[in-house]
């Protein structure tokens, strides 16, 4: 089923700023390399800045939007940037829009620099790419901003309640997927307590309830970002779907849509550079099923048994682009 795809998150920046030789269209290197975006008829590719929190951070998060600039000029015959114009017309176009994102807001200031850096970094980063559709507060561990997935006991910090207030009314979405629960509650409350404009997502996170992992949503969480009206894009990494089913990752999809995301769950397959990763236990990252960009026609061919041709539009590109119209 060669339905158009819009994908929430990959990390297509980070391996073009950190790797030697590195290249948009080199497909042996990366699973979301424009040639293998193109095979699966993704028309839509948010693309993240993300960064360590680490002396240089915000040097990388620089360097990663001068690359997505260069992608924009240097592979023009085959992206352009998304606009309003595009998301209405996608599946007409023949090119591929991109869009970028921030994970992690240590790119925008690291742990000594001043807040007003951050604010300054933003638009340094929006000058450099056009837009930012939205902003992780954290990774895995912590900052300056709060708690990320992996920590414990350590919600939403000073500065990112800074960072919240900053973004309100900016058409930047707050993202869910890195947040420890605790940051993701702050998140949520501080939002609401001071009644923010910001939009609520989890770019690529999947449910806790069908496999339990501190990556994946609860589903308070989950239920809280439909409520809003965000997007919850289906992660395909292995560790966080099950480490040995391959079809979980329908079990994923389907718990979704029965919690009520039916116009909310869409694809973030979280497709990134693998071959330096010291930890061999994760190796392969992705099942045959989604191990790259080329493989949504066949994907939505298998869950095609299953859902009606409008769920699986909807889950394809619909709801992403319902959303991303509010804000870019």
């Amino acid at each position: 089923m060669n339905l158009p795809i819009i994908d929430t998150h990959c990390d297509i920046l980070s391996y073009l700023a950190k790797i030697p030789n590195a290249a948009p269209d080199k497909s042996s290197d990366i699973a979301c390399a424009l040639p293998l975006l193109k095979k699966g008829n993704v028309k839509m590719q948010v693309c993240a800045i993300y960064t360590d929190v680490a002396a240089g951070s915000m040097e990388s998060a620089t360097r990663q939007a001068e690359k997505y600039r260069m992608m924009l000029k240097d592979f023009a015959k085959d992206v352009s940037q998304v606009d309003k114009v595009f998301l209405e017309s996608m599946d007409l176009d023949s090119k591929i829009g991109l869009i970028a994102a921030v994970e992690n807001a240590a790119g925008l200031a690291d742990e000594k620099a001043p807040i007003a850096a951050a604010f300054e970094q933003l638009e340094n980063l929006i000058k450099l790419t056009s837009k930012i559709v939205y902003i992780s507060l954290t990774h895995h561990t912590e900052n300056r901003f709060g708690g990320g997935n992996y920590t414990e006991g350590i919600g939403l910090k000073d500065d990112g309640k800074k960072i919240l207030d900053y973004i309100s009314d900016r058409k930047i979405a707050i993202d869910l997927s890195h947040t420890s629960d605790l940051l993701a509650e702050g998140i949520l409350n501080h939002i609401d307590t001071h009644k923010l404009q910001i939009p609520v997502i989890a770019s690529h996170s999947n449910m806790r309830s069908i496999w339990n992992h501190k990556r994946n949503l609860t589903d308070e969480f989950a239920q809280e970002v439909i409520r809003r009206k965000g997007i919850i894009g289906i992660n395909f990494l292995r560790s966080f779907l099950d480490d040995q089913n391959p079809e979980t990752i329908i079990d994923h999809i389907l718990h979704g849509i029965e919690i009520g995301g039916e116009d909310c769950l869409c694809f973030g397959a979280d497709f990134f550079y693998t071959k330096d990763f010291p930890d061999k236990k994760r190796h392969p990252f992705y099942f045959p099923l989604v191990e790259d960009a080329s493989k949504y026609p066949s994907f939505l061919d298998e869950l095609s048994d299953l859902l009606p041709k409008g769920q699986l539009e909807k889950l394809a590109y619909k709801n992403c682009q319902r959303f991303f119209k509010t804000i870019v």
